[in-house]
C-alpha cells in the first residue's frame, strides 16, 4: 500500500520514516516550494527522543541538540523558586534535547531522502482536497510551479499539514476558531555564552510576564517571551507562526531582568529575527478521521507550548501510526486503532498544558506538584516510558 502524508514538518517526515521502517510505502506532499531550515528553538522530550533513536537517528540528534540537564524557575533577579532535573538526570533512559526546529527538520528530510529516495518528498504540492472510497483515497494536488492539478489515488491519507490543515478543514468544516489564551508570545535567538550548567533552561516569571530561555548549540540562546495581555477568548486574528515581531513591543516588559547572568534586554536586542504570535490551541476533537484518512500532530491537536510537547507528540503520533497500520488487518482498522491510541492521550496533553500554565502563574511555591501532575496526566512519567514496549515491529505491511 501507499500512504500519502500531507506536510513535511517534523511530524510528517517522522511519519514517512516510521512507515518505511514498518515496510509501508510513503510519499510526502509539501506545499512549500523549498524546505528551508526556518524557525527557532524547540524541545524534544524523552518520549520523542526514544522514538527517533529507535528510528536510528540517535547519533544525529545528539550531534544536533543540547541535552537539557535541568529547568530553573526563578524571578527576574535570579531568585530561584524551584529546580527540576530533566532527561537522563530525571531518571529517563533517553535525554531531553533542545534543538533548532529548522535544523531538526533538515535532519529528518535528509534521512527520508536517504531511505525512501530523492522523490519521496515532493515540494510545491498543495493539497486541494480529497475523495474517499472503500478502496482508496483520491487526492488533488496543485503543482505550484506549473499551476496544474494532479490527481493521485493512494491507499491512505495522513494530514500532517499543521495548524491550518487542509485535511482537517475538509474533515471538520465546522471546527470553530482557535482558542487564544490571552498570552502574546515573542520568540528569537541570539549568540550568547553559557549560563549555569551550560545545559540549563530558565523559566523566569514576574507578574504577567514570563521568559523561557535555553541553549540550542553553537553558542545560540533561544528565548520565548510570554505576556498576558487579555483574558482568554476565541482568536480573531491570523495565527501566522512566521509573523515578524517588533523589539519595541516586547522590550518594555523585561527592563532590568538579569537572571543568572542573562541580560534579557541585551539578549532580545541582539536577536536578528523576532517572531510574534498568540498562544492558542483548540478543544480536542471528538474524532480525527474517517476510514482511510486521519490527522497527525498540530493538524489533530494544537496545544500550548508550555509543556514543550507539541513536536514530541507529533513524533509519537507518527510512530504509533506506523505501528498500528503495520499490524492491522486492513487500513481502516489500522487508522482506527491509531486514533484510539492517540486521540484521548493527546487530548489529555492539550488540557494538561492549559491547566499547568494557569496553575504555574498562580502558584510559584508548588511547582514540583504542578509539574509532577502534568507528567502523570500526559503519560510521560519516567517509569512508564522506560517500561513501555518498543513501537518497532518487523517489516510487514497489511493488505488493502
Amino acid at each position: 500500500m501507499t500512504v500519502l502524508v500531507a506536510g513535511a514538518g517534523i511530524g510528517g517526515l517522522t511519519a514517512a520514516l516510521s512507515l518505511h521502517a514498518a515496510g509501508i510505502d510513503a510519499v510526502v506532499a509539501e506545499s512549500a516550494r523549498e524546505i528551508r531550515p526556518l524557525g527557532l528553538g524547540i524541545n524534544l522530550l524523552p518520549h520523542a527522543v526514544r522514538e527517533l533513536t529507535e528510528l536510528g537517528l540517535g547519533d544525529r540528534l545528539a550531534a544536533l541538540g543540547v541535552a537539557t540537564a535541568e529547568i530553573v524557575y526563578c524571578g527576574p533577579s535570579g531568585r530561584e523558586f524551584f529546580t527540576e532535573p530533566r532527561g537522563v538526570a530525571q531518571g529517563y533512559r533517553w535525554p531531553q534535547y533542545s534543538v533548532h526546529r529548522g535544523e531538526l527538520q533538515s535532519m529528518l528530510l535528509d534521512a527520508v531522502r536517504e531511505r525512501l529516495g530523492a522523490d519521496a518528498v515532493r515540494t510545491g504540492r498543495r493539497l486541494l482536497g480529497f475523495e474517499e472510497t472503500d478502496a482508496a483515497v483520491r487526492v488533488r494536488l496543485l503543482d505550484r510551479e506549473s499551476g496544474t492539478v494532479e490527481e493521485r489515488c493512494v491507499d491512505a491519507l495522513v494530514g500532517a499539514d499543521g495548524l491550518h490543515s487542509a485535511v482537517r478543514a475538509q474533515l471538520h468544516p465546522n471546527g470553530g476558531p482557535l482558542l487564544w489564551s490571552g498570552v502574546r508570545m515573542w520568540r528569537g535567538m541570539a549568540e550568547a555564552g553559557p549560563f549555569l550548567t551550560g545545559r540549563s533552561m530558565l523559566i523566569v516569571r514576574d507578574g504577567d510576564a514570563e521568559l523561557v530561555a535555553y541553549p540550542v548549540g553553537r553558542n545560540r540562546l533561544n528565548w520565548v517571551c510570554l505576556v498576558r495581555v487579555c483574558e482568554p477568548r476565541p482568536l480573531t486574528e491570523s495565527a501566522d507562526w512566521n509573523r515578524a515581531g517588533r523589539l519595541t513591543d516586547v522590550l518594555p516588559y523585561y527592563e532590568g531582568w538579569k537572571p543568572h547572568g542573562v541580560d534579557v534586554p541585551a539578549l532580545l536586542a541582539a536577536s536578528g529575527t523576532i517572531l510574534e504570535y498568540p498562544m492558542a490551541d483548540r478543544d480536542p476533537l471528538p474524532f480525527w478521521g474517517t476510514g482511510r484518512v486521519t490527522l497527525l500532530g498540530d493538524a489533530a491537536h494544537p496545544m500550548y507550548p508550555v509543556g514543550a510537547n507539541g513536536a514530541s507528540q507529533a513524533v509519537v503520533d507518527a510512530r504509533v501510526l506506523a505501528y498500528e497500520l503495520a499490524k492491522a488487518d486492513g487500513i481502516p482498522a489500522g487508522l482506527a486503532a491509531y486514533e484510539d491510541a492517540r486521540r484521548e492521550a493527546t487530548a489529555a496533553v492539550v488540557l494538561a498544558s492549559r491547566t499547568m500554565y494557569a496553575a504555574g502563574r498562580r502558584n510559584r511555591r508548588d511547582l514540583a506538584r504542578i509539574t509532577g501532575t502534568y507528567r502523570q496526566a500526559t503519560g510521560s512519567d519516567a517509569a512508564v516510558l522506560n517500561g513501555r514496549p518498543s513501537l518497532t515491529i518487523p517489516r510487514t505491511a497489511p493488505q488493502g
